[in-house]
């Protein structure tokens, strides 16, 4: 099935879902129990699984699926708000990686049965089981995993006399740019995504932004942002915005906008998630690319920060959390482990783009032909590193994302302290974002 014909049937399904979930959430319950799943919006995949599940379940129980807004804050925002009021309605929801730490402390997800953990971490990637967890527990029911590749484009690596057969650094990269008058398209707007590029950065060259949570007195966090990981952060970003290889536009460019420069030929390099190749199939098959221009894309591991030393790519995708005012969290829990199948997560992957986080799913013959660059996706995820884990990370990410943007004023030794003073002012409840 194409990409567009998938993507009309699974609009269909997700408003059939839909309807069905409010019917039974504005009469009595009869028959067998609805679990009510608050889904990201996607292309229609957990529509589809919810439906698999609701039929596998035998009259056990039904999905219903709510589709929560297409920012990860507003749904963070959304959802903490219905918590804190002891909505029994949320059975399952599809959350953020780095939300999990805050949902736990407060107390809102329904405990992981250990037997359902155990069956949980089963063959799934590492980054993937340490996205799902706080406090050394597994708090979450892994679902799918995420990651970013560096893209570009063959031919100009070629006229560069690039090796992309080994790792590559930043440095290396951003020269090769600038000596092809290209660009290399990163994510520099004040956006979630820039706090996803400065912890990429700071964990590759061996650092970390938060060093120790402090959880019972938030002002004490302990962060690494003074220490020499997060000057060269600075540094390569700093680069990135003096020698213009970010293009005139670094300051508001997204995930999207990257991608966009990318196949219209102004950017030759990027870092981005792998939904940058469904996206071009769709876009050679409703005729608005050519063929030839995705035919020279070319993908590799995430670039070094020091040569020699694995980069640490950033980590994201979706975990499964059971609410704690669930009036069924057995059976959501139950659900939980239909949702992430190998199956289903095969299904997810190949029509929806969205990588898995069970390792043998990248074997399946199905993925490997729908995206060719599967085995580095899964080396990506075998590296990568979650962003800071603590309940205080919507304060956290707004304090980064205040400090360092613009990207070209970012100094190097100077930036990294400055965040930490605003994080720490914040968490003391001296200064407001």
């Amino acid at each position: 099935m194409s990409h567009s014909r998938w993507r009309r049937a699974a609009t269909a399904a997700l408003a059939a879902l839909a309807v069905s979930g409010v019917a039974a959430c504005g009469s009595a319950e009869a028959g067998p129990p609805t679990l009510n799943w608050y889904i990201n919006p996607d292309s229609g995949g957990q529509a589809e699984i919810a439906s698999r599940c609701t039929e596998a379940a035998g009259g056990q129980y039904r999905i219903a699926v709510s589709v929560l807004p297409r920012e990860s804050s507003e749904q963070r925002e959304q959802l903490i708000r219905r918590l804190a009021a002891q909505d029994s309605s949320i059975d399952l929801m599809s959350l953020d990686p780095p939300y999990i730490p805050e949902f736990a402390e407060a107390g809102f997800l329904a405990p992981v049965p250990d037997d359902v953990a155990g069956r949980a971490s089963e063959g799934v990637l590492p980054s993937a089981l340490a996205g799902a967890s706080w406090d050394g527990q597994l708090v979450t029911v892994p679902f799918w995993a995420n990651t970013q590749l560096l893209w570009y484009k063959k031919s100009v690596v070629q006229a560069a006399g690039l090796d992309m057969a080994q790792p590559v650094t930043w440095d290396q990269v951003i020269d090769a740019a600038q000596q092809q008058n290209t660009q290399f398209a990163v994510q520099g707007r004040r956006a979630e995504s820039l706090t996803v590029w400065i912890n990429a950065l700071i964990e590759s060259g061996g650092g970390s932004i938060i060093t120790d949570p402090s959880v019972d007195a938030p002002e004490n966090v302990q962060l690494g942002l003074a220490e020499p990981p997060a000057a060269e952060a600075a540094r390569i970003m700093r680069k990135v915005a003096d020698t213009g290889v970010g293009g005139p536009a670094l300051s508001t460019a997204g995930e999207d906008e990257n991608v966009s420069a990318f196949e219209d030929g102004s950017a030759s390099f990027m870092v981005n998630w792998p939904f940058v190749w469904p996206r071009a199939q769709e876009a050679v098959e409703g005729g608005t690319l050519d063929r030839a221009v995705v035919d020279d894309y070319g993908w590799t591991l995430y670039p070094q920060v020091t040569a020699g030393t694995p980069s640490a790519p950033p980590l994201g995708g979706i975990n499964l959390a059971v609410g704690a005012f669930s009036r069924h969290p057995d059976l959501a829990y139950t659900a939980t482990e239909c949702i992430t199948s190998t199956e289903n997560q095969t299904y997810y992957f190949t029509t929806n783009g969205n990588p898995a986080s069970r390792a043998s799913v990248y074997d399946d013959p199905a993925v490997v032909a729908e995206f060719p660059m599967a085995g580095v996706i899964r080396d990506s995820l075998e590296l990568a590193a979650p962003r800071p884990q603590t309940p205080y990370y919507n304060e956290v990410s707004g304090s980064l994302q205040r400090v360092y943007h613009p990207p070209s004023e970012v100094v190097p030794e100077v930036t990294g302290p400055e965040a930490a003073a605003l994080i720490q002012a914040v968490l003391a409840k001296e200064e407001l974002l």
